[in-house]
């Protein structure tokens, strides 16, 4: 069973373990999908990923991100770039005072580059930390089949498959200069890009299996880039 540092007492929380710290993030996830997605997921991710390190602890999750291009859509919270930043880097301070690595399991793609200008940080004042991320290869970009799939299988009573539909699904690449001018909103009024169809629970279990295995290598591993990434 998984460690989770919310339910520990401070006798019992061993020093130098490895502390893994889901970040996620409450925004639209389409008219079908639970706006705490990005957060549910990476913190499976991490509490799947953490059972393979005899000791160590998942943190709680950090479900409050970098959501701005999300900003159009109510129910969105984002606390923005400046604010995560900040947040990431002090957690961090606190936790280095007992922790001995860290890792920083993102699960939101706006928070990318914050978490990485977090870690670069904390890693040039000698902090052992570093981050990774839950996006699968060949996935469409926010929720659509992929984030369907996982979240049929974490959570399928919080999915409103009846009212799943497809958004703008062309690739995240050719979206990404309007999404940053003109925010989500202006590309797919529904929220969605990608298209759910043929989302199931059994395709989210296989996901989440591939995500978990990615990170239990990339920190056994410890190959850290120069962006504070595991590889």
């Amino acid at each position: 069973m998984t460690a989770s540092l919310s339910y520990a007492v401070w006798p019992a929380v061993p020093r130098g373990t490895l502390v893994l710290v889901p970040v996620g993030s409450t925004e639209q996830h389409g008219p079908h999908l639970p706006l705490d997605t990005d957060t549910v997921v990476a913190d499976a991710v991490a509490r799947r990923a953490a059972r393979e390190f005899p000791g160590a602890l998942v943190a709680p999750a950090l479900a409050y991100g970098a959501s701005g291009e999300h900003a159009g859509f109510p129910g969105t919270v984002s606390i923005g770039r400046e604010a995560l930043h900040a947040v990431l880097v002090e957690v961090a301070r606190s936790l280095a005072l007992w922790a001995g690595r860290v890792v920083l399991v993102n699960g939101h793609g706006g928070n990318t580059a914050t978490v990485a200008d977090a870690a670069r940080i904390l890693r040039e004042e000698g902090h052992d930390l570093a981050w990774t991320g839950c996006e699968i290869p060949g996935g469409d970009a926010h929720a659509g089949r992929t984030e369907t799939s996982l979240m049929l299988h974490l959570a399928p009573e919080h999915v409103r498959l009846d009212a799943a539909v497809a958004g703008d699904t062309r690739p995240l690449a050719d979206l990404m200069l309007e999404l940053v001018a003109r925010g989500v909103r202006a590309v797919s009024p529904n929220g969605v890009l990608g298209d759910p169809a043929g989302a199931s629970a059994e395709e989210g279990r296989r996901t989440l299996d591939r995500m978990t295995d990615a990170t239990v290598h990339r920190i056994k591993a410890w190959t850290v880039d120069t962006r504070g990434r595991l590889r």
